[in-house]
């Protein structure tokens, strides 16, 4: 059966996310709709009809799915699901929201995180903060998946034929929930979910003083989005949006730079895919060293500004 993508998107254009998860939707093997649900998404779906293996995009346009709330997305995707083997949306704060839901309402199981498409009903996810893989074959006959898209690479567009795009019956707004307001961090650097580079740091910078001081400019000199462990967003040095691990978000760099982080299972979880990964910690027993391709001993308040002056 078909493949119905569920797109991040901004509405103008569609987000890194959709394009990884668009690479677990091919393995799937079937042929792909892409839907784009919001209030103005012209821009995105003409990106996605240019999309390898997509036949079809879907807009589902509203008022109640302006802002990505979980009830009023669940409640279409329930609608849309019965032309489709399989749900599927990259696992950004938004879909790990409404998928479920979704998944709960039509009554079959949610596949989330899924880090290998094996089969089109065979799928492996980590457990257990990353320690063990599971593979999961299901049996239902629609299948919801999350995907963690730091475990594939982006499907790039390609020059074709745009795909068919027609617009889909919204449901009525289910009524559960309002958008109230939202508030957004500015930022220079790029998206930590993104970024080819990420600098991070633990609690071990002592104060958010020094975080900001030793991290800042060195994430400046290698054009890095920065990171943070849960212990310092916990202890007020960073803050939520900058969490990497179990708890916050998975990143997939090519180069990602721990700075005073002990190397805990939790943060590990999130940071592992990373292509290289550089640990600075003055203590040699600290378990980053187990995964680190490059290791530096010593006083991170010396080391890390030598190196960014070195960078210079």
């Amino acid at each position: 059966m078909t493949t119905l993508l569920v797109a991040a998107h901004d509405g103008a254009h569609l987000k890194d996310a959709t394009l990884k998860a668009l690479t677990a939707a091919l393995a799937v093997g079937d042929d792909i709709h892409v839907l784009l649900a919001g209030d103005g998404v012209a821009g995105a779906a003409a990106e996605a009809a240019r999309l390898p293996g997509v036949v079809r995009v879907l807009t589902a346009e509203a008022p109640q799915l302006a802002h990505e709330l979980a009830e009023p997305l669940a409640a279409l995707l329930v609608s849309l699901a019965p032309a489709y083997g399989v749900l599927l949306a990259p696992a950004t704060s938004t879909f790990k929201n409404a998928l479920p839901r979704a998944a709960a309402l039509l009554d079959v199981m949610q596949l989330s995180d899924v880090t290998a498409v094996l089969a089109p009903d065979t799928f492996e996810r980590p457990t257990y903060a990353g320690n063990a893989v599971v593979t999961v074959r299901s049996a239902d006959p629609i299948r919801v998946v999350t995907v963690r898209t730091a475990s594939f690479r982006p499907t790039p567009g390609a020059e074709r034929a745009p795909a068919p795009i027609e617009a889909v019956a919204v449901p009525a707004d289910p009524g559960l929930s309002a958008f109230v307001g939202e508030q957004f961090s500015e930022a220079d650097r790029p998206e930590l979910t993104s970024a080819r580079v990420v600098v991070s740091g633990g609690r071990a910078l002592g104060s958010e003083e020094r975080f900001r001081e030793l991290l800042l400019p060195l994430a400046d000199r290698l054009g890095a989005a920065v990171g943070a462990s849960r212990a310092a967003v916990d202890a007020g040095y960073a803050p939520n949006d900058w969490q990497v691990g179990q708890t916050g978000k998975a990143v997939s760099p090519d180069l990602y730079v721990a700075i005073g982080i002990s190397g805990a299972i939790q943060h590990v979880a999130g940071m592992k895919d990373a292509k290289v990964i550089v640990a600075i910690n003055k203590d040699p027993e600290a378990p980053i060293f187990q995964i680190a391709d490059f290791g530096l001993v010593g006083d991170l308040n010396e080391i890390v500004p030598e190196l960014t002056k070195a960078l210079g």
